[in-house]
């Protein structure tokens, strides 16, 4: 196990009516906010109108950006950044999924340091500060909620990309299981892959760290355990809780103690599609994973088999990959690019952008020819 520094600054407030917290918390650090939101969703579920009335009874200006889209673009962010600072806003508030808060990371970066989105998501740009970030999740995913890390695409550049800083971190988040609820079934699985698929990056990592295992194993049994049972009741409070808060401690930092890193390569693959199809998130990374897993059982065969006998009972490799691939199908979430509406005339452009963008993991690095069988396997 490597030396590591345990850190993590965000203040979680999660149950229902957590969000009337929020207006004494948005009053202790500004009095001008930016709110950040994407569609229609927000305003059904009640999210919007609770987060609204808060900051108004705090006598906080508001200035709004909607229209953030499920796999986020760095222009719309540039947009909402431009609107802030003309505003002359001093913290961001963000209500939505993970596309929200990962634009409101860097819109808050953008406001504070008046500095090009891009430049900063590629490390050309080293920013400095950052504008307080408040976060409302309504949909239980990505667990960017407590973590620093965001994730961009740029259309001119043919890339979806993800960046880490501290600055990230958003000062609080509100966790309440209600507004999740009324999110559709397709949209539910999705984000059971995308907890799931953390904690697997955070399994293939590189380092010896026991605990951060036995916290992956566990975390994954909640999502086989409940992921099922939240399909055939989308709308049971409990199972809605127990999914958001295994979806937090996912990608929260708990898993990668005492590893050098995670892997990351599945998530790399799965930006593809998403760049070039719209591919929901979580259905990339199920498509991909069984795949991932089939081209490495060589090199990553003993901790696939690990994993098989921890979640699964069983043996070998191929019966680990076959468990996760019924799971992911189970949730009702693809694991072959057809059942996502990926035709195979589409392969050419799909491994062209894979070994543009160079995409691999940071402990399993990725040949051209590696790439090329990935894109056979997903078919």
């Amino acid at each position: 196990m490597i030396n590591f520094l345990a850190f993590n600054p965000v203040k979680l407030h999660f149950g229902k009516g957590v969000v009337k917290e929020l207006g004494s918390c948005a009053n202790d650090l500004g009095k001008k906010a930016l709110l950040v939101y994407g569609g229609g969703s927000v305003l059904r579920n009640g999210s919007y109108k609770d987060t609204l009335e808060q900051l108004k009874d705090q006598g906080i200006a508001i200035t709004e950006f909607n229209g953030i889209k499920p796999n986020p673009r760095v222009e719309d962010v540039m947009e909402a950044a431009r609107i802030g600072s003309e505003a002359g806003v001093d913290m961001v508030v963000a209500v939505g999924g993970g596309s929200v808060i990962d634009s409101a990371k860097i819109i808050a970066i953008c406001i504070a340091d008046n500095c090009d989105a891009w430049e900063v998501m590629t490390g050309k740009y080293a920013p400095a500060s950052a504008l307080p970030l408040i976060a409302v999740l309504t949909l239980a995913a990505t667990g960017t909620e407590m973590n620093a890390v965001a994730v961009l695409q740029n259309g001119e550049t043919r890339e979806k990309i993800g960046y880490r800083n501290d600055l990230e971190y958003p000062a609080h988040s509100f966790l309440d299981p209600t507004y999740t609820q009324s999110v559709p079934a397709d949209y539910t699985a999705y984000g059971i892959v995308d907890l799931v698929a953390h904690s697997l990056e955070a399994w293939f990592g590189s380092g010896d760290a026991t605990l951060s295992d036995r916290i992956v194993i566990s975390i994954i049994k909640e999502a086989l355990e409940y992921g099922p049972e939240l399909m055939n009741d989308l709308e049971n409070y409990k199972l809605r809780a127990k999914i958001m808060w295994a979806a937090t401690m996912a990608l929260n930092n708990t898993t990668i103690y005492g590893r050098v890193s995670g892997d990351w390569g599945v998530h790399a693959l799965g930006h593809v599609l998403s760049f070039l199809y719209d591919t929901p998130h979580g259905a990339t990374l199920s498509i991909f994973y069984p795949a991932w897993m089939s081209l490495l059982k060589d090199r990553a065969g003993e901790r696939i088999i690990q994993l098989g006998s921890e979640l699964f009972g069983v043996d070998t490799v191929d019966e680990t990959i076959a468990s996760f691939a019924s799971y992911f199908k189970s949730l009702g979430s693809p694991v072959r690019c057809q059942e996502a509406g990926i035709e195979e005339t589409t392969k050419a452009d799909i491994l062209e952008l894979m070994n543009r963008n160079r995409a691999e993991g940071l402990n399993y690095p990725l040949s051209d020819k590696e790439r090329e069988k990935l894109v056979e396997y997903i078919f």
